[in-house]
Order: C-alpha cells, then structure tokens, then sequence
C-alpha cells in the first residue's frame, strides 16, 4: 500500500532542497534541485526533441559518479543558463567536485520550450536564466511552492495550462519515493475533454481532485489532442527527476529513470513524441542506508512510475491562472 511523505514533495527524500525563480510577465522561470551532499545519478531521454546540458557524464560508463544539483527550466536552449547561475551559487558555498584545487559544482540541466506562450520575451541582450538559477538555488528549501511557479510558470499541455508538480511515496520498507515535473507535454493529461486524469489510478489522498475515471469513458478518450495540431514543433517538452534515499549505484539510477518514464505514458497521451524532448533525471541520495533487494527493486521501480504519474498531475491540478495566459487552468473546467 503506497502513501505520501510528510509533504508529498521530493522533498520528503532526506537531503534534498528545491528552489524556484522567474517572471510572471516573461511567463518562464527555472527549478533548481540542489543536493545536501553529492548523490548518484542518472538520466534517461525518450523524447525527440531534448535540450540538455552535462547529461553524458551521467551514463554509468563514465567517470564523475555523483552530482550536486539539477536544473529544470524554462526558456528553451536560452534556458540552459540557469545551470551557470546554480554552479556560481554552489561555488560561492565551496560546493563541487574537487579537482587540481579547483571546486567544479556538477549541474546537469535540462530545458522545456515555452517560448510561444504569450510572454514578453524581450529581455535584452542577455536572457534572465542565469540569474534565475542563482536565485532558485540559493532559495532550495523543504518546501516549496508548485503548480505556477518556476519551471512550470511558462508550461501548457493539450487545452491546459501546465506546471510544476511533485509528489512522495513511502515504500512499506523504508525507501522514499519522490518525483518533480515540469509539464509541458503536446499531449493531454486529461480523458477526452473531461476534468479526469488520466492518472487518476494512482492518485493517494484525492492529492488531484478525486474523480477517478469517468464511467463510461467519454467517447473522445481515444481521440488524439494535441497542444497545437496545426504547428506542434518547437512547443513542448516534459522534463523531472525522480529521487530516492535507496543506495543505487549510477546504472540503477538510470533504471530508475527508465521506469519513472511510465509515469510518463500513464499520465499523458500521446507522449514521447518527436516533438516532445521528454527527459528524467534519476537520483539516489542513499540516505536511508537501504540498498534494496532484487524484489525490493521492483517496488522501487513501480513506485517510480506511479510518483511520477502523480506529479504530472499535481502540476496541473495546482496551475493558477494569469495574465495573457493561452490556455485556461484545470480548476477553471465546468463539470
């Protein structure tokens, strides 16, 4: 039987803080994952259109084993500053791999495109990212907002404004599940054009709204909607990580991640487009001491995918509405 953390955020994982940073009128902004003390990691891109940053360094054939923060943020390839701007942060703590004396804080990004989405872009000659970085990491907390915040600022999905989400399992021996998503998917988080989840078997504690599946499915719960069927290139792009206190090695990280991409499949359809650069960085911090057996791996990995799922849908159930927004939000539906 799975139940939430204390928060219900990825933060219930012990030595993990997350932090937020952006601008309402830019309709964008930056999520920074940062790590009390460096943890393994991997990544798994099943997207077609992904932009990414120190992603090769997490395949386990390679050498540098554990990371220090992750970054998740809007704005397109412009956004892969934010990493400069949580690296500058870090360095300024004496955080980082150390090498020949040098201190080289490790941050992996990645970035969504939500630079069609009615926000005023023009930022001058240099773009925000990097300073929103600084700003979201030297804000890491337990608790943090979600929903419209962030990364998620910016977000659409299919007919709806997207977000921020996050959620926790506990595991019945002692590992900690969480999950944190920017959603920003081509395809739909909802049955049809009803206020169902498709995630909606795996919700704990109506964490979404508690409606379950509609019965029967509406007859458009087959029907394939996209966010803009007439140009959906270049508008898109889900990114997460999901994060454990297990002890993982980097290539169990990276199983991790593969199976946190189910939470994908269950929570948007279609997804893994490729128009879509779908992406999730796996996490072990080891905190619990817990390295778990091969059948205690299983739960592990469907937790992944459940958490995961349920994030989705918490970043959308939480988005709030504003200004010159494009999409309505999912607690604006009738019905």
């Amino acid at each position: 039987m799975f139940r939430t953390g204390q928060r219900n955020l990825i933060t219930d994982v012990a030595g993990l803080r997350v932090g937020n940073a952006g601008d309402a009128k830019l309709k964008s902004g930056s999520t920074v994952l940062v790590c009390d003390e460096p943890a393994v990691a991997g990544v798994q891109v099943l997207g077609g259109a992904p932009g990414t940053r120190e992603t090769d360094l997490l395949e386990p054939y390679n050498s540098v084993e554990t990371i220090n923060a992750l970054v998740l943020s809007g704005g397109s390839a412009f956004g892969l500053d934010a990493a400069s701007g949580v690296q500058a942060a870090l360095r300024e703590q004496r955080i980082g791999f150390e090498v020949a004396g040098f201190r080289v804080p490790i941050v992996p990004a990645a970035i969504l495109f939500d630079l069609p989405n009615n926000g005023d872009k023009n930022w001058g000659r240099y773009p925000p990212y990097r300073e929103f970085g600084h700003e979201a990491a030297l804000a890491a907390s337990a608790d943090f907002e979600i929903g419209t915040a962030g990364a998620g600022i910016g977000a659409l999905t299919s007919g709806l404004k997207g977000g921020l989400g996050s959620a926790s399992t506990l595991l019945d021996n002692g590992i900690t599940v969480g999950a944190l998503v920017a959603a920003n998917s081509t395809g739909s988080v909802t049955v049809g054009r009803s206020r169902h989840f498709w995630a909606a078997p795996f919700e704990i504690d109506n964490e979404f709204g508690g409606l379950s599946y509609p019965c029967p499915l509406p007859e458009d719960s087959r029907q394939i909607r996209l966010k803009f069927r007439d140009n959906p290139v270049g508008a898109n792009t889900t990114i997460a990580i999901i994060a454990t206190d297990a002890v993982l090695p980097k290539a169990a990280a990276k199983r991790l991640a593969i199976a946190a991409h189910d939470g994908f499949a269950r929570a948007i359809w279609p997804t893994h487009t490729p128009v879509d650069g779908d992406l999730v960085f796996g996490l072990a911090t080891g905190r619990s001491g817990i390295a778990p057996s091969p059948v205690e791996a299983i739960d592990l990995y469907a937790a992944a995918g459940a958490t995961m799922a349920r994030a989705i849908a918490r970043a959308v159930y939480n988005a709030t509405p504003s200004a010159g927004d494009l999409f309505p939000t999912w607690s604006s539906l009738k019905g």
